[in-house]
């Protein structure tokens, strides 16, 4: 086998995925075909405006992992639907849990992303922290580094309960 036959074999491997990712991909492929058929496009009408072959078309609405996220996204446009791609991990949860089991409460440890311990000077506005009342400096830390505290998320569930009872 000569470079390039090995380029071109290496670039035939799709990555295996488990049963489950490959049936999401299938029910994606499926939700198209419908969008297609929804609009009374032909096969043909769709992959020629998206730019493939009739067989490229035929394996993207078959949910074939070979198939590229360029195509995909070809189709979606022919279908007018190319915005969905948006909501594509908009809602990050496993990230955000994992990012928040990283944050430990104060005193327990410090961890590459907390702010310094407070000197002496500062042993009040720590104390008041640390009794649930977080302070305008680690709202400002929190909101600069990009995380949101589970404690800051509750101070805000709770003004907003404490908003409604008040209007009612």
């Amino acid at each position: 086998m000569d470079r390039c036959d090995k380029i071109i074999a290496l670039a035939k491997k799709t990555a295996p995925l488990l049963p489950s990712t490959a049936e999401l991909l299938r029910q994606l492929g499926e939700r198209l075909r419908l969008a297609r058929l929804r609009r009374r496009l032909t096969a043909k009408q769709v992959s020629e405006r998206a730019g493939m072959t009739p067989m490229t078309l035929r394996s993207l609405e078959r949910g074939s992992s070979g198939v590229t996220i360029g195509a995909y996204l070809a189709v979606m446009q022919v279908l007018g639907i190319e915005r969905d791609i948006d909501l594509v991990a908009q809602e990050d949860l496993l990230g955000r849990s994992l990012q928040d089991a990283r944050l430990t409460p104060p005193g327990r440890g410090e961890t590459a992303t907390r702010p310094p311990r407070p000197r002496a000077n500062e042993r009040d506005t720590a104390q008041r922290t640390e009794e649930g009342v977080p302070d305008s400096s680690s709202r400002d830390w929190i909101e600069a580094s990009g995380f949101t505290s589970s404690r800051a998320l509750a101070e805000l569930l709770d003004s907003d309960e404490t908003k409604t009872k008040q209007g009612r």
